[in-house]
């Protein structure tokens, strides 16, 4: 069994916090191509359903991958799979903070699979799901 993973455990948990603001959106835009008129305030396209522009999903997902990389595992890792369900939208200006917590560990493949939960700052789940990581050995 690798050192890295010995270092985990079932019930692990880790979280971080961010605000995405306009610039977020901007630059995730420019990066990705994608520039929705319901992710920018002075288009129409969200005024009708929703009181503020929506963040681009791919930003949650980031904040997310910052937990792998920088908590847990905190080690050096590959996203191998992802499901997710965006259960409300995120706006600008929203403070998102994402829990993982590792559900099973498969010691063979160096595998980690962890729960997914994000709320907003009033507490309200935005996304959830499971995603799969595998963790490079050590003095691979």
């Amino acid at each position: 069994m690798d050192e890295a993973i010995q270092q985990l455990w079932i019930g692990q948990s880790a979280c971080l916090t961010r605000t995405f603001t306009e610039l977020d959106v901007k630059k995730c835009s420019e990066l990705t191509g994608d520039y929705s008129p319901v992710y920018f305030a002075d288009q129409e396209a969200w005024k009708s359903l929703y009181a503020k522009p929506i963040v681009p999903g791919l930003l949650t997902e980031g904040l997310i991958t910052q937990v792998i990389s920088r908590k847990l595992p905190g080690c050096p890792c590959l996203l191998l799979q992802k499901e997710l369900i965006f259960c409300r939208p995120v706006h600008v200006g929203d403070e998102i903070t994402a829990y993982l917590e590792i559900i099973d560990i498969h010691d063979e493949r160096n595998w980690v699979t962890q729960k997914v939960n994000c709320y907003n700052q009033h507490g309200d789940e935005v996304v959830k799901g499971q995603i799969i990581v595998f963790v490079i050995p050590n003095g691979a």
